[in-house]
């Protein structure tokens, strides 16, 4: 059915995470969207599949992917049932908690209470024993890191998570909780932030401390919703999510103010030989600060396409020097 895994790893650059003994593909398969319910089953199941054929080990969730919450992780339970357990050591499965759930005072956030039931409630949902990383998906405001902290220890103390990581944490509460996670002696490994052309907020002191840590980082969003790509270059398809304005991230106005620069910089992309998107990606790996980088794929041709951005990862002074005088 696969590859012999000997030509399957040979598409891939696995890269470790920060100071751990854990790798990951450079490019990791995301299922926020394109997974839930709403989604064809048999095209997921052969995004997910050809995934695994291109080297991509690391299948990335949440609790509430979808949509509906919840029907992401049922749907790579039944993939995994179908195809991929016998290769369930060669796989690297993450999830996590903190985004609203289910109603009521426990449903979301950072409470030992919330955390708990979130984990055994996604392995349910995915048939498995254990997930190789469980995430906090967002910092609590209310609750102290201390409880998040321990809850996520607990879970790797009771076999039910190998590592542990934390999402769209700022520097500041990456360093707090960074602290309680080394008092406790927890495998913690990885940030998960939003990251971009369009979106580099981690730049302005998460990296340093992350590096500072012997943190790894694994970018979300690389492509900006789409506006990193072919797709808006001449302006807003009618069939596309900004001109139906159904997405919290992705308006006519969020294209209109990066058209020119998409443009710009797809002529860079053009004189490199990649697409913007394929670029865009392989500048976010371009100083070995990201570890991985999460991908989304309707399509097993949207799939084929972002991995070719591994082709050419090397820019020169004078592309970078261009490209930050485009972003700025």
């Amino acid at each position: 059915m696969y590859e012999a895994a000997s030509e399957r790893y040979d598409h891939m650059i696995y890269n470790r995470v920060g100071n751990s003994g854990l790798k990951l593909p450079a490019i990791s398969l995301g299922m926020w969207h394109n997974f839930g319910d709403v989604d064809l089953f048999d095209k997921s199941r052969n995004v997910a599949r050809r995934a695994f054929d291109l080297g991509i080990t690391h299948f990335d969730l949440a609790n509430n992917y979808g949509p509906p919450a919840g029907s992401a992780e049922e749907n790579f339970g039944r993939i995994l049932k179908k195809d991929f357990l016998p290769y369930r050591d060669e796989l690297i499965i993450s999830s996590k908690a903190g985004f609203y759930m289910w109603p009521g005072p426990y449903g979301e956030f950072g409470s030992k209470k919330n955390i708990m039931a979130s984990a055994n409630q996604s392995l349910k949902r995915m048939g498995l024993d254990y997930v190789d990383i469980f995430y906090s998906h967002r910092p609590d405001p209310e609750t102290p890191f201390e409880e998040t902290a321990q809850a996520l220890d607990l879970l790797v103390r009771q076999g039910k998570a190998l590592y542990v990581g934390i999402s769209n944490y700022s520097a500041e509460q990456t360093e707090a909780i960074t602290k309680i996670f080394k008092e406790l002696k927890t495998p913690f490994i990885i940030h998960q932030p939003s990251y971009s052309m369009y979106n580099r907020w981690i730049e302005d002191g998460l990296q340093d401390v992350l590096s500072r840590e012997g943190l790894g980082s694994i970018a979300y969003s690389p492509l900006a919703q789409g506006l990193l790509t072919d797709r808006y270059l001449d302006g807003i398809p009618k069939d596309s999510r900004a001109a139906r304005s159904s997405s919290q991230f992705l308006d006519v106005e969020a294209v209109e103010k990066t058209v020119e620069k998409s443009r710009a910089l797809n002529e860079i992309a053009k004189r490199r030989g990649q697409t913007l998107a394929e670029m865009a990606i392989a500048w976010i790996l371009r100083d070995g600060k990201v570890t991985s980088v999460l991908v989304g794929a309707s399509r097993v041709s949207q799939l084929e396409d972002n991995v070719k951005a591994l082709n050419n990862l090397d820019f020169s002074s004078e592309e970078l020097a261009e490209i930050e005088k485009i972003l700025k």
